[in-house]
């Protein structure tokens, strides 16, 4: 019962703060249930997957959402970007499953913390990239699109860390940018849950309640967390001094990451 109370106080607090901020929801989310899985004895060889399978279906909810609050409230997603965009993401996200289900805990622990430090540097600095063309045709769009998927799949989030800057160099204004970034979360986290789910399945030592490398017990609780907060984090936003706060989030997760691999390694 404790695990089920920990799941849920982590949806709350990841929930905030993915609102708050927009991005880091799902990589905060990878690496708090990395030492919850690991506190609890999951198999180490399969922790990491584990955690990024389940952050993946969570973030399906999330983005349903979040889609709906962009779509109706705020007219911000760019529906020919999206259906653009969509095949790529989808074919990159399940080759990202596959890459991750023959890969190690370790290894791919070091590539998640790589795309961290990435993440956190882009928040404390606040990078915006300056806008510098047009979108890329579906040639370029495919090429690129399946790259984001492939990355999102090995570190379970939504893709908004790259997403959203692709979309700004290509002069989309940052309000559609965001909007359409969330709709675009939802088929990568579809495919990655469906990826992970399967390969996972007939998999040795994965814990009980388990869906293929999807953690049951703790997909409710985050879930249920996430609903509640997410919404009270995106009005915050409009009140709360939200750049430094992200900058401070930036920091949590660099020393969060590093001390995850420490963890993986040392043990």
């Amino acid at each position: 019962m404790e695990w089920w109370i920990a799941y849920l106080l982590m949806g709350l607090f990841v929930g905030f703060f993915a609102g708050l901020l927009g991005i880091g929801g799902g990589i905060m989310l990878v690496t708090l249930m990395v030492f919850m899985f690991t506190a609890q004895g999951f198999p180490a060889d399969r922790v990491v997957h584990v955690a990024l399978g389940t952050s993946l279906a969570s973030i399906v909810f999330t983005s349903i959402s979040s889609l709906r609050a962009h779509h109706h409230h705020h007219g911000a997603v760019r529906w020919e970007i999206f259906k653009l965009a969509t095949p790529g993401l989808v074919i990159g996200t399940l080759l990202g499953t596959f890459v991750a289900d023959v890969l190690q805990s370790r290894y791919l622990a070091i590539f998640f913390v790589a795309f961290v430090y990435y993440s956190s540097a882009q928040m404390f600095l606040n990078v915006k990239p300056a806008p510098s063309r047009k979108l890329p045709g579906p040639a370029g769009m495919s090429v690129a699109t399946t790259g984001i998927g492939v990355v999102s799949s090995l570190v379970g989030a939504g893709g908004g860390v790259l997403t959203i800057p692709l979309m700004m160099m290509c002069n989309v204004p940052l309000r559609h940018a965001i909007g359409t970034s969330a709709a675009l979360g939802l088929p990568i986290a579809l495919a990655g849950a469906v990826g992970y789910a399967g390969n996972g399945l007939g998999q040795d030592q994965l814990p009980p309640w388990s869906f293929g490398y999807v953690y049951l017990p703790a997909l409710v609780g985050i879930v249920i967390g996430t609903l509640i907060t997410v919404p009270a984090g995106a009005r915050a936003a409009h009140t709360m001094p939200v750049n430094r706060l992200k900058r401070i989030f930036a920091v949590i997760l660099f020393i969060l990451a590093s001390k995850m691999l420490w963890t993986l390694f040392s043990g």
